[in-house]
């Protein structure tokens, strides 16, 4: 696993000299990875460390607070991917305003140079920092020189298509329930993580129990039925469908939004536990039904489609094999 350090003046000996990848990397997606992957291979080829520097929370939720980031990946899932992928650290700067005041002269001086060290930064054609962002790529560059480490400036990425992959387009994929075009452009499928929690079991009654997760209120999800891959907290992998939105047919109007996942061929108690559920397919979206029996009939409908869809699915890359297929104990 990378390790993970929020205070980047315990950056350790060991690691420093290295080559460090900066960006925010929220999604870790194809095109984050085109950037780290120069990062990984520039370590290699030098038998460097390789670490990740990002920032959290998003800087836009310090920027713009009435206006919060629906996170694709948090910070604990973002450190699973990049070890996964096969970095040694990722320093996550707090950033606030405080921090985004600095000078783009003591963020290269005193943590690109001070606590890092680094021999080379790689990071995206557009990336600013500073005050004011007085700090751009050609900055960047010449204090390189100036400090004795050289710079890597990766152009944006496209897909087939000849669209760039962003995580704001990923964000738009999902509100609308496409997982599968969010997929394509993670090249993994996306997840989510949170402890599973007491609810009303009346999943239980139907002959339904359901693991349930409240996810962060500005998780920006279309709400509806999803065929889906959980992961325990002990690394075993199960098929299931899952809920997710306010559940109309039993709750009041304005109930908090929760996901819901019936696992398949599974008993046991989750309470406590900390999972991963990867969203495969999306089914249908979130319907009102007049009466239970009624619902019961529609969840045999999900089950058996989810079970389907389930049967013939296929890693995207090798990170989705590790992050969605693999049994890790």
């Amino acid at each position: 696993m990378t390790r993970r350090f929020q205070d980047v003046s315990r950056f350790p000996g060991d690691l420093k000299g290295g080559v460090v990848a900066i960006g925010n990397f929220d999604g870790v997606h194809r095109g984050h990875q085109a950037v780290l992957a120069q990062a990984l291979d520039a370590a290699h080829a030098e038998s460097l460390s390789a670490s990740v520097l990002t920032f959290e929370p998003h800087p836009r939720t310090v920027f713009r607070p009435d206006e919060p980031v629906s996170r694709i990946t948090p910070a604990p899932m973002k450190a699973t991917i990049l070890g996964h992928l096969g970095f040694d650290a990722v320093v996550e700067q707090p950033f606030n305003r405080d921090f985004s005041s600095q000078s783009a002269g003591e963020f290269v001086s005193g943590i690109l140079c001070g606590c890092l060290g680094v021999r080379h930064v790689i990071t995206g054609y557009d990336f600013h920092f500073g005050k004011g962002r007085e700090g751009n790529p050609e900055y960047l560059t010449q204090a390189g020189e100036r400090h004795g480490f050289s710079v890597t400036l990766v152009e944006q990425f496209s897909d087939e298509g000849g669209e760039v992959v962003s995580s704001s387009r990923i964000r738009g994929a999902l509100a609308a329930g496409d997982v599968s075009e969010a997929a394509g452009l993670l090249g993994y499928r996306f997840a989510v993580t949170a402890e599973v929690t007491h609810g009303k079991q009346l999943g239980r009654t139907l002959g339904y129990p359901t693991a349930n997760m409240a996810l962060p209120p500005e998780t920006n999800l279309k709400p509806g039925i999803y065929a889906v891959r959980f992961r325990r907290s002990n690394g075993v992998l199960y098929d299931g469908v899952a809920s997710f939105g306010r559940r109309p047919t039993v709750d009041e109007d304005g109930a908090a939004l929760l996901l819901e996942t019936y696992l398949f061929d599974f008993a046991g108690d989750l309470y406590g536990e900390t999972c991963t559920v990867s969203l495969v397919a999306y089914l249908r979206g979130e319907e009102k039904f007049e009466g239970l029996d009624l619902l019961v009939a529609q969840m045999k409908t999900d089950e058996a489609e989810a079970r389907a869809v389930l049967a013939g699915i296929k890693p995207l890359s090798p990170l989705d094999a590790t992050l969605t297929f693999e049994t890790v104990t």
